[in-house]
């Protein structure tokens, strides 16, 4: 990826902070740090992926990717976060206000991470570890993003009346384990389940977790 349109290293409060994508502004640098460290982890998988050759690709010096990440894992942890909500945030695909439609949204996200290219590599990848540390054992802040989406919209539904009572944040913690379990074992259920079953039936579990 040419890094002709990054905009000049800066380095101080907002820095850090990925610019908006999809848009005509040049790439910020940290943008083309994680779009470089994108097309390393999908065409040469995670075990591959350097500090070193992300900050060629993405036509920055090695010292400007340390000031913003220590090691390649935070890379891609902030990668994952970037990932997950912007397939999150794209239109407010969450904020809706009865259920049948926020789960049909959720299945949309859940379809959306699935066959994502970076979130999948890293969930076919062989280095168990960084699946762990990312999918399984810690609450990131992509996942917080993501619960407070939920919460958002179960918290609409419940005043819809079409959402059971309950503690929102206590719900979307639970439609987050049922999505994100669903999502990750979809390869080992994919001939039992074809694309047309498999989201019919994650809709069917969260429509029947959530009704009143």
């Amino acid at each position: 990826m040419s890094s002709s349109n990054v905009t000049p290293e800066v380095d101080g409060p907002g820095a850090d902070a990925p610019g908006p994508r999809g848009t005509d502004r040049p790439r910020s640098t940290d943008d083309a740090i994680l779009d470089a460290a994108a097309e390393l982890i999908v065409h040469l998988g995670v075990r591959r992926t350097q500090l070193a050759e992300i900050a060629r690709r993405a036509g920055v010096s090695r010292p400007t990717v340390y000031r913003r990440w220590p090691d390649v894992k935070a890379v891609i942890g902030a990668l994952l976060t970037r990932e997950i909500l912007v397939a999150t945030q794209e239109g407010d695909v969450l904020d809706v206000h009865d259920r049948e439609t926020f789960v049909d949204r959720v299945v949309e996200v859940a379809v959306r991470l699935r066959d994502h290219p970076v979130l999948g590599a890293l969930l076919h990848s062989d280095d168990s570890d960084l699946l762990l540390e990312y999918v399984v054992e810690r609450l990131g802040t992509s996942q917080r993003g993501l619960l407070e989406a939920l919460r958002t919209g179960i918290e609409q539904g419940q005043a819809h009346g079409s959402i059971r009572a309950g503690e929102p944040l206590e719900l979307a913690a639970m439609v987050l384990l049922i999505a994100q379990s669903t999502v990750q074992s979809h390869r080992m259920v994919a001939s039992l389940l074809p694309e047309a079953a498999w989201r019919r039936e994650l809709a069917r579990a969260l429509n029947g977790y959530l009704a009143p």
